[in-house]
């Protein structure tokens, strides 16, 4: 029996920055255009002074570093994202077992001068838009990022595999240079392959209303019974603004090709000034087609967040139905017995590095699909 495996890419299209009080979100793509240069683990001198100069200040003064919004890098090098600086650099033979596990390039605890990148992205943003709130989405930077905006300190994401938002709508500078700055040390490792080096996922900008539906907000899971499905949906929802409001909450599922099979009642939802409520609903969906091996299919699941009848957020997610049940004699699978089949595989790629291509992502799936995964 062959297995299929899908793949989606989420594409989010976008006209322009500028946006009324009661729009909805824009997820704009912010892998362009950003300046690259190494740093040094070993020396903080050919390191841009890192940890000779004042660079965690809460006040944005980290002047003379590359965290300083008027630092010169006119001379860093031009780079489009998702990059990996790892599998640009010459192969070398050491005599070391974590070299040799990371493909014989020189990026770690033995390589000082190439285990440090710095990463800065100018951009501007409209007055007009000063009411709403910007965050910064980075699926994944490897690794132990440190993050700033005009000089101001974000914070830091440790993991290399795991991403991280960041929230710059205090710290942005409108009808200005703006200018994010990133330095990923990968002098550690967290695994024994190729793991690369650099911010080798995408990044996107995320513009909203003070009030939204939190990161990661929402949360959908089911139970089917013979013809039916119920579905929970918990979506939580924030209120960063100044003052409190009244808000409804409208939940619906769709088929593949847009057609809406249930739906909740709009709930009313009151917030207060930085508050987060979560609101729980159910959905009955009649005679759902299940996920399978064969037909992995997917419905959508939709929350819109409103305010006097207007949409003023939305996420949609993914969404299929199947019971999965593991016994003493095997998995089953709505109800049908499974053999598993799999591969040990990483998300390096021979010849690019981990800075993978969207394509190649699809190309990598059909060819397990091919060997029956």
């Amino acid at each position: 029996m062959q297995k299929k495996l899908y793949k989606f890419i989420i594409v989010f299209i976008f006209i322009s920055l500028h946006f009324p009080l009661h729009a909805q979100r824009q997820i704009i793509n912010f892998d362009d255009n950003w300046k690259f240069a190494y740093g040094n683990a070993a020396n903080p001198e050919k390191d841009f002074n890192y940890g000779l100069k004042t660079i965690f200040s809460k006040s944005g003064n980290a002047i003379g570093t590359p965290a300083d919004i008027k630092f010169n890098d006119s001379l860093w090098r031009n780079i489009n994202l998702p990059h990996d600086w790892a599998v640009e650099l010459p192969f070398v033979h050491v005599d070391n077992f974590d070299v040799e596990s990371h493909g014989y390039k020189p990026v770690g605890g033995l390589f000082p001068a190439t285990s440090i990148g710095w990463y800065r992205k100018h951009f501007f943003v409209d007055a007009k838009d000063s009411g709403q709130r910007f965050q910064i989405q980075f699926d994944g930077i490897f690794r132990d990022a440190n993050i700033w905006i005009n000089g101001f300190y974000l914070g830091n994401n440790k993991s290399g595999y795991v991403g991280a938002y960041v929230d710059i709508t205090d710290f942005i500078n409108y009808n200005s240079d703006n200018v994010i700055c990133v330095r990923a040390d990968a002098t550690q490792y967290e695994g024994w392959f190729y793991e690369g080096a650099g911010m080798y996922r995408h990044v996107w900008l995320q513009q909203f209303q003070n009030t939204h539906i939190a990161n990661d907000g929402v949360f959908a899971y089911a139970s089917i019974n013979q013809n039916r499905a119920t579905l929970q949906v918990e979506t939580s929802v924030v209120n960063d603004g100044s003052s409190a409001s009244n808000y409804t909450i409208k939940t619906y599922v769709t088929e593949r090709d847009g057609k809406i099979v249930a739906s909740t009642k709009e709930e009313p939802i009151n917030i207060n000034i930085l508050e987060q409520k979560t609101i729980k609903q159910s959905i009955n969906i009649p005679n759902p087609i299940l996920w399978n091996l064969e037909n992995p299919y997917l419905y959508r699941v939709v929350v819109e967040l409103n305010q006097n009848g207007i949409g003023i957020d939305s996420k949609k997610i993914r969404f299929g139905f199947r019971t999965i049940e593991i016994k003493t004699n095997g998995v089953f699978l709505n109800g049908n017995y499974i053999k598993i089949l799999g591969t040990n595989n990483h998300q390096d790629h021979a010849g690019v590095g981990s800075a993978l291509p969207d394509y190649l992502q699809f190309y990598r799936i059909s060819l397990l699909k091919d060997m029956g995964s």
